[in-house]
């Protein structure tokens, strides 16, 4: 497992620094009895498995290895993953999914250790529970999105589209940080391919967001010029509501919550920086695009 770890961060383009740094956090594993037998236990179960119950044959398996050697959870938690991406990608073969979609979409361990080390300081993933629905092949990263099909948890009727809470499927949305812009060109390239990979599971694609990024008050905020503006508007928004700024952090890479000590290096940030500092709110949308 030790060479396809290495061989995984090359392919993916892991820096020196997080290689070596995830590379001794298994050495340390793999050199304790206890500590190895419960962390192969859990990519045993995973590959026997896909749909099995991540938190209870994974996440505790993982984190109590990860206690008995003294290295953080988070480290460990994505460490397992990337070790689980070897059967993922076995089954990508198998089941004839274009690799390209495989490689997309394995790329958000990546993006989410880099958030991890921008956020907590540490390397590896604080919101590993998001990983298991690209490992158990019901998400998937199609270009610059991520989608899945979900049961909407709303009525709509609009435009000639009916959606039934509880009953009617839709492609959710997901953005994913990639550290790239979320401009028209790329994300009508990924909503026409996720329209294609789901062709067979749906009549139509009907696609739903839910996210900070559709808050409705972000056209306040924002410029009309910018591709959260841009993005926000594509959608009709059914549902909206305040929140905490528990989501913040998403966008300025800290823990920070005083306005006047965040991060104003981008056009969004010190937008939002500026909202804040006036002592505005912030929220969610949840949205329908056809």
């Amino acid at each position: 497992m030790r060479e396809y770890l290495s061989e995984f961060f090359r392919e993916f383009d892991y820096s020196d620094e997080d290689s070596q740094e995830l590379l001794r956090s298994y050495d340390k594993i793999a050199e304790d009895k206890h500590a190895y037998i419960l962390f192969s236990q859990a990519i045993t179960a995973y590959e026997n498995n896909i749909k099995l119950d991540y938190a209870q044959e994974i996440f505790a398996r993982v984190r109590q290895a990860a206690e008995i050697v003294g290295i953080h959870t988070y480290t460990v938690e994505l460490l397992a993953f990337i070790c689980m991406s070897k059967h993922l990608k076995a089954l990508y073969i198998e089941q004839k999914i274009d690799l390209k979609v495989y490689r997309d979409s394995m790329l958000d361990l990546k993006w989410k250790l880099w958030e991890c080390k921008a956020v907590k300081g540490i390397c590896g993933s604080f919101v590993a529970e998001w990983f298991p629905g690209f490992f158990d092949l019901s998400r998937f990263a199609l270009g610059r999105l991520q989608f899945e099909i979900v049961t909407v948890g709303f009525d709509y009727d609009k435009n000639g589209v009916v959606l039934k809470k509880g009953e009617s499927k839709a492609i959710n949305v997901h953005i994913p940080r990639t550290m790239t812009p979320i401009d028209k060109d790329s994300c009508d390239a990924a909503y026409e391919k996720a329209r294609e990979f789901f062709s067979d599971k749906l009549d139509r694609a009907v696609f739903v967001c839910y996210s900070w990024l559709l808050f409705p008050e972000n056209k306040s905020i924002l410029p009309p010029h910018t591709n959260t503006y841009r993005f926000m508007s594509e959608y009709d928004i059914v549902e909206w509501g305040y929140n905490s700024g528990e989501d913040l952090w998403r966008l300025f890479d800290t823990e920070e919550k005083d306005p006047e000590k965040l991060p104003a290096d981008s056009t969004l940030r010190r937008c939002y920086a500026e909202h804040l500092m006036r002592g505005g709110r912030v929220g969610f949308g949840l949205g329908v695009k056809i």
